[in-house]
């Protein structure tokens, strides 16, 4: 499975989103507001997902952080550079 679709699947099974698949989910689209609409309450729980899935650290409410959030793709980009 490919990193992308590891995120997508994380999405899914931390927010307990029983309607949307794996295809469902655009790479590049937004999480949050128009994109799939996911909330605050829903980047805390996806960013302690991520964090423990990973193994990465993730500062909270920093500018930064709220960029990497924005869709899938830039998850993707972050995970990868905090692994190397």
């Amino acid at each position: 499975m490919t990193l992308h679709n590891e995120i997508k699947q994380l999405i899914i099974d931390c927010l307990d989103l029983e309607d949307v698949s794996i295809g469902d989910i655009e790479t590049d689209a937004a999480l949050f507001g128009e994109g799939l609409g996911l909330d605050s309450i829903d980047a805390l729980e996806l960013g302690l997902a991520i964090k423990k899935k990973f193994d990465i650290k993730i500062e909270a409410n920093s500018e930064a952080t709220k960029a990497h959030f924005f869709s899938v793709a830039s998850l993707a980009s972050f995970i990868e550079s905090q692994r190397s």
